[in-house]
């Protein structure tokens, strides 16, 4: 969709602090996060919901993936899902670490190094 902001992220035409990407899928900070690494994972084509992705299985991997890396890196075992939906209409889970994590939410710059770093070690 030529207006989703989701798929202009995916296009490269509105900057993004992905912290991980592969063929189908992204996954970029919010940049309004509600703790430090809030993380939001998109398919790369675009779907209005969650359950229209076919590969939903695949989709639950990297939130899963997401997940483990925000646990190590903000040193946190409670990580909090959301699927609402509404706010952008494109497929998109939300991840982020309890309120209580040591660290600014708003540099996403540092936050999203955090991430990068777990997956290339």
């Amino acid at each position: 969709m030529s207006d989703c902001v989701f798929c202009k992220i995916v296009e490269g035409k509105i900057p993004a602090e992905k912290v991980y990407e592969d063929t189908n899928f992204l996954a970029f900070l919010d940049i309004h996060p509600k703790s430090p690494g809030h993380t939001l994972i998109i398919p790369k084509k675009h779907y209005r919901w969650v359950w229209d992705v076919p590969n939903t299985g695949d989709f639950f991997e990297i939130v899963k993936k997401i997940a483990l890396a925000q646990q190590k890196v903000f040193e946190t075992d409670w990580i909090l899902s959301k699927i609402v939906g509404d706010e952008v209409p494109h497929a998109h889970i939300w991840l982020f670490p309890n309120d209580k994590v040591k660290g600014d939410k708003d540099n996403l710059k540092e936050n999203a190094e955090k991430i990068r770093d777990y997956f290339r070690n």
